[in-house]
């Protein structure tokens, strides 16, 4: 399975990032959460500082284009295998910063590749 740091995790059902890890861990994989706010999802405590991840496979963003580049260094230190950069969060430079150091990127919906089995 593929362990998965989701970045812009929330305690509220209403957003997709809420959605996507209890999805990600109802299908066994293991979820790393990092968020804004403290609270829990999907039975995991939302980090709220930049919590040192190994083995990180994807960084799946919930984070807008405007506020990503605060979260350049940490997401490509992280050395993930892929970012998915789900819709709204598309991003040209942190495409190209990702490429630059072979990490592959995709512009789907988590929710989306779960659900048909693409994850």
């Amino acid at each position: 399975m593929k362990k998965t740091l989701v970045l812009g995790a929330s305690d509220n059902p209403e957003r997709y990032a809420f959605r996507a890890a209890h999805m990600l861990k109802n299908h066994g994989h293991e979820v790393v959460p990092v968020g804004l706010r403290k609270g829990q999802v999907a039975g995991l405590a939302i980090h709220t500082d930049r919590p040192q991840a190994s083995d990180i496979d994807t960084v799946t963003l919930y984070v807008g284009t405007r506020n990503q580049p605060a979260w350049y260094d940490y997401i490509l230190d992280l050395q993930p295998k892929r970012i998915l950069f789900n819709p709204g969060t598309e991003n040209p430079e942190l495409v190209r910063l990702a490429h630059e150091r072979g990490i592959a990127t995709e512009e789907a919906c988590t929710l989306v590749l779960l659900s048909i089995g693409q994850y």
